[in-house]
């Protein structure tokens, strides 16, 4: 485990993907495979080929290699996802937690609040107004858990507590600073806020989005929600059914963090959520 910080920057998770990237690159003997967190790397190793002192100061030749978190470039996509937001297959999640769990307020108008957006409405505006940056793919099946890249958008809101008891497969949720797509049908404690018709995970995978593995996403790509209607969602679903959904996701591009930076750092001026 390679530890970059506590907390949740993005430049840590900059950092971290950075020496993946590297690390595949460099083809060390040994290596198993690598797996990114918001501020952590995990790498699993074979130890008949490489010991752990060996392994560690390649990495840290590596690392040190890197230079400073400004210089990193990380190969990224940009996937665009149809999003129905406020839609009746959350709510009817939240209004069975309140029947048989726990009396809560709409956790769209819940995170809208503790924002201090105006409503529910705007919430939907803030949350789909910028990219969303993978930082990591965990806790489902392909359940990428984003950041988004403009911090006029940052959403920060706390988990259920106790858990719902099931949430509706591919249900875009918010909780701490982070969006995430629920891949599965089980109990989640994220807020709901809206669901896509778009699968981004296959257990068996059939569509040639998912040539390179179950998961769509992966970490360093970009997620763009695009808002649609109740009709929208029932007539992407039935793409997906007779496999003629075509993914709108971009080629590989180098996302610059110098230059991340340098846009993040003019929109600091630019005031609240009131100017996107």
């Amino acid at each position: 485990m390679i530890e970059f910080g506590d907390d949740g920057a993005l430049e840590l998770n900059f950092m971290a993907l950075g020496l993946m990237q590297a690390i595949e690159q460099s083809e060390i003997a040994g290596i198993i495979d690598s797996i990114p967190s918001y501020n952590s790397l995990l790498l699993e190793y074979e130890p008949d080929k490489i010991k752990l002192p060996d392994l560690t100061e390649e990495i840290q030749n590596i690392f040190d290699s890197l230079g400073p978190i400004s210089d990193i470039e990380i190969n990224s996509r940009l996937a665009y996802l149809p999003c129905c937001y406020l839609d009746p297959w959350t709510k009817a999640a939240i209004e069975d937690y309140c029947l048989k769990v726990n009396e809560r307020e709409f956790d769209p108008d819940f995170v809208a609040r503790i924002n201090g957006l105006e409503d529910k409405h705007e919430l939907v505006r803030v949350h789909s107004n910028t990219e969303h940056w993978v930082a990591s793919i965990m806790a489902l099946p392909g359940c990428a858990l984003m950041r988004p890249l403009d911090p006029r958008c940052l959403l920060v809101s706390p988990k259920y507590n106790p858990p719902r008891l099931w949430t509706p497969a591919n249900a875009v949720c918010t909780g701490g600073m982070s969006t995430s797509i629920h891949t599965l049908r089980v109990p989640g404690g994220y807020n709901l806020i809206g669901r896509t018709p778009v699968p981004v995970y296959e257990a068996n995978p059939t569509s040639d989005a998912f040539r390179n593995g179950v998961s769509l996403l992966q970490p360093g790509d970009r997620v763009k929600f695009v808002p649609i209607s109740v009709e929208e969602y029932k007539y992407i679903r039935s793409q997906v059914r007779s496999d003629s959904y075509q993914y709108n996701t971009t080629d590989y591009s180098k996302f610059s963090v110098k230059e991340w930076e340098k846009w993040s750092l003019s929109l600091t001026n630019q005031g609240n959520t009131n100017d996107l």
